[in-house]
């Protein structure tokens, strides 16, 4: 049995940190390989270190002096060093850095050195080997992980206890490539598939996930099991505990990712599994949110008889690069909810494309959105879930302006106003969660 465990920049804060780190893996010896992330904030007030990192590269990209910032780096990086008592000495490794970002600054290259910095020193700490992710995680030509390549690199390193830094790999000609920020669980969950773990642990500052934003909910509920697919969903709405792409190479290997709390390693924290018959204490596993979108309304008689309709409408959003979040329908109506930010830039061209294309009865557009994700897999198995959301909110006196539903029965998507988006979630968490309402605040 061999684990991969993954700790977050909180977790690698400082040398006090390390310390509790070091303890967590020594205590099972199936914690054999390793994946950290860069210096997180020490407190509310406190930088992390891929943001002085990103910092550096812009005011060197200018020609700008950027001294400042990377001392308080190198400071970062040497109070771990002492605080540990490490023989060790960073020195050659900043001059590198510094070096690249006097004659030839390459973000991805700058931001990837907080991960490999951190690993060096975690590597020296635990007495493991040091492995650079370059030369493990590789990408092909387009930027896509390729997964032959690096499973292949990593069966070199099986019988070793290895520290791999997160966040970047290797593009075909050896320029460093990072994953979107967060993406130190994706190298975690890489390594876990190319290593044929039998767990992939993430240590954060939290329990796990809890059923919703306890900056919304006074003290939500924790949530013990959720499945993968219901993980993306409250991911892709805004719950961030984990990066919403590191399920899918632990998904296909049908490795379980349990997420724990660094500060409180005895707590059992969440699993996140493929599949599981364990029934979860409420109807719905968790609900999320985010604000600010809009909706472009389309009304043309007979829409649904005019083929290729749907198309032309998308490809208007497609012509100016605007994603497309939800695309609720009726028969003679068609509503495309989009970033609001991402919308106001070009709404008179994609307006004006929309009505070129399908030429509409009526188009009209109505920002202020906020969406809520109301997701679990017992709302399947349970009748009258929809009907409990909507009593709710009418019992708030909120509006719905938007309802959507997958086929899968796993997330029902409602839009309300953005200035209901709070009082929203906590009338949709009480009707579901009846402990909760000694709890429950307006």
């Amino acid at each position: 049995m061999k684990k991969v465990v993954k700790f977050g920049g909180s977790s690698l804060a400082d040398s006090k940190q390390f310390k509790k780190v070091k303890d967590i893996i020594t205590a099972d010896e199936a914690r054999v390989y390793v994946v950290p992330s860069a210096p997180g904030k020490r407190s509310g007030s406190d930088a992390k270190v891929t943001d002085l990192l990103y910092k550096c590269f812009n005011l060197a990209l200018s020609s700008k002096n950027f001294d400042e910032a990377f001392n308080e780096i190198k400071s970062r990086y040497e109070e771990i060093i002492s605080g540990l008592q490490l023989d060790l000495n960073l020195d050659n490794e900043f001059e590198k850095i510094r070096g690249k970002l006097l004659n030839e600054p390459e973000k991805d290259y700058t931001a990837s050195r907080g991960e490999y910095l951190n690993a060096i020193i975690l590597a020296n700490y635990l007495n493991y080997e040091f492995v650079d992710a370059a030369s493990v995680i590789f990408f092909d030509e387009a930027g896509n992980l390729d997964e032959t390549k690096t499973c292949s690199a990593f069966k070199s390193k099986l019988e070793s206890k290895i520290v791999v830094p997160g966040f970047y790999g290797a593009m075909p000609d050896g320029k460093i490539k990072t994953f979107s920020r967060g993406g130190s669980d994706i190298t975690g969950s890489i390594v876990a598939s190319a290593c044929g773990a039998t767990v992939y642990e993430n240590w954060t500052d939290v329990s796990g996930m809890l059923m919703a934003d306890p900056h919304i909910i006074d003290k939500p509920a924790e949530i013990k099991n959720i499945t993968y697919r219901e993980l993306r969903e409250l991911a892709y709405m805004g719950a961030t505990v984990l990066h919403e792409d590191s399920v899918f190479p632990v998904k296909k290997a049908g490795i379980p990712i349990n997420i724990k709390n660094t500060n409180r390693p005895d707590d059992e924290g969440t699993w996140i599994v493929e599949n599981t018959a364990r029934r979860s204490n409420y109807t719905i596993t968790g609900i999320t949110g985010k604000k600010d979108f809009c909706s472009v309304i389309i009304a043309k008689d007979l829409m649904h008889s005019e083929v290729g309709f749907f198309r032309k409408v998308v490809q208007a959003f497609e012509e100016n690069n605007i994603p497309i979040e939800h695309m609720p329908s009726g028969i003679d109506t068609m509503t495309v909810i989009v970033s609001e930010a991402k919308f106001v830039e070009k709404e008179q061209t994609i307006l004006r494309r929309i009505a070129q294309l399908v030429e509409p009865d009526t188009l009209e557009v109505e920002a202020g959105l906020a969406l809520i994700a109301v997701v679990g897999r017992g709302m399947k198995s349970q009748t009258g879930t929809a009907a409990k959301i909507f009593n709710a909110l009418s019992d708030a006196r909120i509006n719905i302006r938007m309802i959507d539903q997958g086929a899968s029965e796993l997330n029902i998507m409602i839009g309300v106003a953005n200035d209901d988006f709070e009082r929203a979630i906590k009338f949709i968490y009480n009707a579901f969660v009846k402990d909760s309402a000694n709890n429950f605040k307006f």
